[in-house]
């Protein structure tokens, strides 16, 4: 590890708080600081971690530059965002403030200190029209950027374009991650984002859920990747920083660890031996999607990397977190 100083924005977030964590476990010699303004209900349960593993916590708001001017690093991995794609109907200037004007006061941040920068960008780069066009293919780093992809998509997208002019005008090292949809314990999920972890906690608690749009059938088809298995292609690109840096990548569970929501009762069902209600909404969701499964052959053949955890296991995994920590997560989960 060359990095003596890793800044991690989001750090109190479901990501960024686990691979803070990981890190500090695999090297104890490097200062880790994590920054967040705790807004998403459940995160300041992160905060105890944190502390428990040694890892330098300050609260700060990245759409604010004073609250970066003081901070060092030598390596900035930007997990920071408002994650909602439904954010961008409900408070657009909320969410551009967040995953734009956030995203380059971090660039500036990487430009002053002469950081290398790790970007977690989304799948939801990609058109909409064209991926409800092809469902249920797996989608590549070539899939189309034209069309509409939500304000949310939009926003990503734009950071990662000014995250490329900031590499070649600065000289800055940059490796942008398309990640999919993400899982695992520490996911505090809600309606508009964690689907995996807010379906799981329904059967769990007896709520009630519903296949939205589509019909109504939960068709609806997404891969998942284990917090864990993000980890480790991130450590890889963190240890051969100038092998993968300006480039893009998917990064994603792939086709083995994806399921419709049909198919994801029936494991939750399975898993916590409860049976709830699900209602059918045929109408669509603004900006919803069909199908997104990750095609991760780019960096599976650069880094001979692979998810190693199953969708199976992630879901036990997450499972048993909800169990261990039952009586504080059903107001926060439910």
């Amino acid at each position: 590890m060359k990095y003596k100083n890793i800044l991690i924005t989001g750090g109190a977030g479901f990501v960024g708080s686990n691979l803070a964590i990981s890190l500090k476990q695999k090297y104890p010699q490097t200062k880790i600081t994590c920054l967040d303004n705790l807004s998403r209900r459940g995160s300041e349960l992160n905060l105890t971690r944190l502390k428990q593993n040694k890892i330098v916590f300050n609260y700060g708001d990245i759409r604010q530059p004073e609250d970066l001017n003081f901070l060092t690093a030598d390596l900035i991995i930007d997990c920071s965002a408002e994650p909602s794609v439904l954010a961008g109907i409900t408070n657009p200037y909320f969410l551009i403030n967040n995953n734009l004007i956030g995203t380059i006061n971090c660039l500036e941040l990487a430009r002053i200190r002469k950081s290398d920068f790790i970007f977690l960008s989304s799948s939801r780069v990609y058109s909409i029209k064209e991926l409800n066009r092809q469902k249920f293919k797996a989608v590549a780093e070539n899939f189309p950027l034209g069309r509409v992809r939500s304000l949310y998509g939009t926003t990503k997208l734009a950071a990662e374009l000014i995250i490329q002019e900031y590499a070649d005008s600065f000289n800055l090292k940059a490796i942008i991650n398309r990640c999919g949809c993400l899982a695992g314990p520490w996911q505090f999920g809600k309606v508009d984002q964690g689907v995996l972890t807010l379906w799981l906690a329904a059967h769990y608690f007896k709520k009630e859920l519903a296949y939205i749009g589509f019909g109504g059938r939960g068709k609806q088809v997404r891969d998942f990747l284990h917090i864990q298995d993000l980890f480790e292609i991130l450590d890889i690109q963190i240890n051969h920083f100038y092998q993968y840096s300006g480039e893009i990548y998917n990064i994603g569970g792939g086709i083995k660890n994806s399921t419709s929501l049909v198919n994801l009762t029936k494991i939750c069902q399975k898993i916590t031996g409860n049976k709830i209600k699900i209602k059918s909404i045929k109408k669509n969701r603004p900006n919803d999607v069909i199908s997104y499964i990750t095609d991760i052959s780019k960096i599976k053949k650069q880094a001979h990397w692979s998810p190693q955890i199953s969708l199976e296991k992630t879901i036990e995994d997450t499972y048993n977190w909800i169990k261990e920590n039952e009586s504080v997560l059903k107001n926060i989960l439910c």
